[in-house]
């Protein structure tokens, strides 16, 4: 609870240090994925608007908001026409802050932008993503090198979502248990799961564990599968559709201002 607080006083600092409205602040990492360590950080990501008139100008401005690492506070932001550029590409990291289930701060004004985004989602671009976060350690695994626990974990999720996006053609649910709910309900490889989840719980998020066959011949398995099974591309909305979100989020977050 006080890191709670500590983040809500934080994020009311930054509207009133840069001048700007926060619309949506959630986290990002581990503790939204369900698996922190006792270490892990606060991936703390928000999405905001300036007042109208900053976006009629020659020169824009910038469009990140980036606070310095501080503890277990990792803290930024990205301006709202920055996230609707970024959403037209079905951006994964955008998505996923949009779905998180740990939420700090939510303004009326981010709904246009929440109901954009599942029509903007591409499935393809997600599958790469999430294939993507998983070859590094994939290529580990087939190296038989020693991996970090967590590492495990984050693998299972990338795929785990990836399948998701595949056979729902929709965005992967942020939290682990969901996936593995749906996929691995029961069975040797979800109690071998279930194992690593306990532990990762009590340990550093350094910790590293030996190769775990069974657990290596199905990530290698499932990640082969995936890439063969990728979906088709779809054409991306019309980018005057990301024109009105935008001018109808800051005609939410400032009604007295003419646009």
């Amino acid at each position: 609870m006080a890191m709670h607080q500590t983040i809500l006083n934080n994020l009311s600092r930054i509207e009133q240090q840069h001048n700007v409205t926060i619309l949506w602040a959630c986290e990002s990492g581990s503790r939204a994925w369900g698996f922190a360590s006792p270490g892990s950080d606060y991936d703390v990501r928000f999405i905001y608007a300036h007042k109208p008139s900053a976006y009629i100008r020659v020169f824009d401005k910038r469009d990140v908001i980036e606070e310095p690492i501080n503890g277990l506070l990792d803290i930024n932001g990205w301006d709202i026409k920055k996230a609707l550029g970024l959403l037209r590409k079905s951006n994964p990291a955008l998505m996923e802050w949009l779905s998180s289930p740990i939420i700090y701060k939510q303004h009326a004004a981010i709904k246009p932008l929440q109901d954009l985004a599942q029509q903007a989602f591409l499935p393809i671009s997600s599958c790469h993503h999430y294939l993507s976060m998983a070859r590094p350690n994939i290529n580990r695994l087939v190296m038989g090198n020693d991996i970090r626990l967590k590492n495990y974990l984050y693998m299972f999720r990338a795929l785990l979502a990836a399948q998701w996006v595949i056979e729902d053609g929709a965005q992967p649910p942020m939290r682990f248990q969901e996936l593995v709910q749906r996929f691995l309900p029961s069975g040797d490889i979800r109690e071998q799961i279930d194992e690593l989840l306990h532990i990762k719980a009590n340990v550093l998020e350094s910790e590293m564990i030996p190769p775990q066959e069974d657990l290596d011949q199905y990530l290698l398995a499932l990640y082969s599968r995936l890439q063969q099974v990728l979906p088709a591309a779809i054409t991306p909305i019309e980018s005057d559709i990301f024109d009105n979100c935008l001018i109808n989020t800051l005609q939410t977050v400032y009604p007295a201002m003419k646009l």
